[in-house]
């Protein structure tokens, strides 16, 4: 596993990402920016990854509607979501994150259909460039977010994975220990995001370490299920801003630090208990 954080593509983000000691970012190119221009600064977000030895651990797309309102195919959306995958392909970058939305006027079982055949023509495309498609845990603009849809889709599609963030099962008071037990043998990236509840309400997403996640029985869970992928820090409090919240990201990387395994561990073969 290696530290990641979400920022992004441009040169400045990627120096940025350096100063911080990481290695790996993650970009959100979401609804309001068009991937064609993304793409075509391919070649560039290359050059700046290998200028600042920062990959380019994962590519996502939030809150575009992908599915329209009589169950099909929206030809716009998939054209977005292949833009980014040759973006990741270009780059090196290993998996796409993506969601499908929910099309109100059909049932769950027919939504289900609507997105294991959007989903398949991506992990088709995906598979062509050696890029992997995840679908991510929250419900913005998707319905595939829990164990009752991943339990049709991702049983449908094998090749399919999860990017997972336990907030988002929090916030819908799901137990997210249980969900990591159950389903992190898919998950192909993850999210290092607080949460913090008072009184029963969310309060804030303040820097991980400093919130009430378990993280170590969540890297236990990730290590138990051989998850090597990146644990991609975001930012996301309503108060940790400015030098504050930049202290915040120090403190995140510094406690998330101390639960990534030494590669020399790996490969050892002798038993910690006596015989």
């Amino acid at each position: 596993m290696k530290l990641c954080i979400i920022n992004g593509w441009e040169e400045e983000h990627f120096k940025a990402v350096s100063e911080k000691g990481l290695h790996a970012v993650e970009f959100c190119a979401n609804d309001k920016y068009d991937s064609a221009e993304i793409l075509a600064k391919a070649e560039k977000i290359k050059s700046y990854s290998e200028k600042y030895d920062v990959a380019v651990a994962s590519i996502g797309r939030w809150g575009m509607d992908r599915i329209d309102e009589s169950g099909n195919i929206k030809p716009e959306a998939m054209q977005h979501d292949k833009n980014l995958v040759d973006l990741a392909s270009i780059v090196g970058c290993p998996v796409f994150n993506c969601g499908v939305n929910y099309a109100e006027s059909f049932s769950f079982d027919e939504n289900c259909e609507f997105a294991i055949k959007y989903l398949s023509e991506l992990i088709a495309y995906g598979k062509e460039r050696n890029v992997k498609i995840a679908v991510y845990n929250c419900d913005w603009s998707n319905f595939i977010y829990n164990e009752r849809a991943w339990a049709v889709i991702l049983h449908a599609l094998p090749d399919l994975g999860i990017k997972y963030d336990a907030s988002h099962c929090i916030h819908r008071n799901g137990d997210y220990l249980k969900e990591m037990r159950d389903w992190a043998k898919r998950f192909y990236h993850f999210h290092v995001k607080g949460v913090l509840y008072i009184e029963g309400k969310e309060y804030d997403d303040p820097p991980a370490g400093l919130d009430q996640i378990n993280w170590g029985a969540v890297m236990t869970l990730l290590y138990d299920n051989d998850y090597n992928g990146a644990l991609s820090i975001e930012p996301h409090s309503g108060y940790w801003k400015g030098g504050k919240g930049q202290w915040g990201i120090d403190f995140t990387i510094r406690y998330m630090s101390q639960f990534l395994m030494p590669d020399e561990y790996l490969n050892m073969q002798t038993s910690p208990y006596m015989p």
